[in-house]
């Protein structure tokens, strides 16, 4: 199997979203901003549950928050 990685779209939708900060989404999915900012660099894989808690904060199903390449 190729190498694969978790790319992730948490930068487009904050900033469609009222241009929330990092520090706001870490807030309401329970981490720190930091955490937010590795995730979305690609240089951390968020728990199965992170992933979910980010997706339900932008109302969109998981797949098109994250996706696998």
């Amino acid at each position: 199997m190729p190498d694969r990685t978790l790319s992730n779209n948490i930068r487009v939708l904050r900033f469609m979203t009222g241009e929330m900060t990092q520090a706001d989404l870490g807030s309401k999915v329970g981490v720190t901003r930091q955490t937010i900012a590795a995730i979305e660099a690609g240089k951390y894989s968020p728990t199965l549950e992170c992933a979910f808690r980010i997706a339900e904060v932008f109302g969109k199903p998981l797949e098109e928050v994250f996706s696998w390449k």
